[in-house]
């Protein structure tokens, strides 16, 4: 345990002359200085790098440079942290006990030839490099988004969020290794072997994560969808919300979110309703049945003639046909056929209305009348019907039994 000596000499005297766990006084004070310097110093450049970056970001150039010095600001304090404890270990003294029994001689040596602290001193200058280098993934996201936004599918955008994460869990494992393999001396080899034999209990353990995993790299590499894309998934019919490395998110229709996992995506049928390149439409008009052979033909051409004016509507590949196709039960029916371009639903609503609203007009102009489910009962009568009805005589009062 530390303890103080010294006398009542003068001031700098005093300084060489008192001790604390074998160090004159005027040494921790060293410590005590470069631990202030460095933080005031790391706390100044810090300040400018963030300011000059801040500068760059306001003029809109070498966005770059700008993620370069802000990934720098915060690092650089813990790198001098560490340069700054190194250098002081050179004034440090510490107590070092060699020989054995009898033989044992008690050295009092420099602190910066002492394994810990020197191992502590690199372990924060390392951990600082690699701070610089986990900030510094935001270049490369830069560089991702660039590339990203020169595709067509919107797929590629949520990949650039999982590739940073990747890459600053690499950064982070990186590290760990560095730091127990070069610095702490562990044994990295027996370290992974004692993995590989848990591995297999992991493997068990983890294995809808790992499936859901391997449907996270199915999904980017087949892109059956993009962001944004409406698509239906297990009766599931909503917008593509967010796809990450264990699930995948939809908005309904009815605005609740789903949340399924890749697994289940990467082995399920997938109908992606945006990617549709028309919306079709089966169109039944019924008329009554006393509507005459001519009437039917008349229904037919204005249906063809209002498909002929609005033909731009249409996907080339598909024209629009119309047929006298069933006798319902209750009507004779008319279907129309049409292939909507483009996929579009709110302009699908809206060209149905006003075909509709032409349609009815010009057939009530004609005369012919729409059917709706009605029944007709027919009664034959071979024999007119004949009742005989014989009235009691109301002169002889009921007899009454006792």
């Amino acid at each position: 345990m530390g303890h103080f000596v010294g006398d009542a000499g003068a001031p700098l005297a005093w300084l060489t002359s008192t001790t604390f766990m074998h160090n004159e006084l005027w040494r921790w004070l060293v410590l005590l200085g470069l631990l202030l310097s460095a933080m005031v110093l790391g706390r100044t450049v810090s300040f400018a790098l963030q300011g000059q970056a801040s500068r760059i970001d306001r003029s809109g150039k070498a966005k770059l440079a700008a993620v370069f010095l802000k990934s720098l600001a915060g690092p650089v304090g813990m790198a001098l942290l560490g340069a700054a404890l190194y250098v002081a270990g050179m004034f440090l003294r510490i107590s070092r006990t060699v020989g054995e029994g009898d033989q044992q001689i008690t050295n009092i040596v420099p602190l910066i030839r002492n394994d810990f602290w020197v191992g502590l001193c690199k372990t924060i200058i390392v951990l600082a490099v690699a701070w610089f280098v986990f900030k510094l993934v935001d270049i490369v996201e830069i560089f991702l988004k660039r590339w990203t936004a020169t595709t067509e599918t919107l797929l590629d955008d949520q990949l650039v969020p999982i590739l940073r994460k990747t890459l600053r869990v690499f950064v982070v494992i990186v590290a760990f290794l560095f730091v127990a393999q070069n610095i702490f001396d562990w044994n990295i080899g027996a370290l992974v072997a004692g993995l590989g034999i848990g591995g297999l209990a992991f493997a068990l353990a983890a294995k809808d994560m790992l499936a859901n995993l391997f449907g996270s790299v199915t999904i980017f590499s087949d892109r059956p969808f993009q962001l944004g894309d409406r698509v239906v998934i297990q009766g599931h019919d909503g917008m593509i919300e967010e796809v990450g490395f264990r699930s995948t998110r939809l908005r309904l229709l009815t605005g609740h979110q789903v949340v399924i996992p890749n697994a289940v995506v990467a082995n399920e049928a997938i109908e992606n309703i945006t990617r549709r390149p028309y919306i079709k439409r089966v169109l039944d008009v019924t008329v009554t049945y006393d509507t005459s052979p001519e009437m039917i033909q008349r229904g037919v051409a204005i249906l063809n003639e209002m498909l002929e004016a609005r033909k731009g509507a249409f996907a080339p590949d598909q024209p629009p046909r119309v047929y006298f196709s069933d006798f319902n039960a209750a009507s004779l029916n008319i279907q129309v056929y049409y292939w909507f371009t483009p996929p579009d639903w709110w302009e699908y609503l809206a060209f149905n209305h006003e075909f509709n609203m032409e349609l009815l007009r010009r057939f009530n102009e004609e005369g012919i009348e729409f059917a709706f489910p009605t029944q007709t009962l027919y009664l034959k009568q071979d024999l007119p019907m004949r009742a005989s009805i014989q009235l009691a005589d109301q002169s002889q009062p009921p007899s009454v039994h006792t």
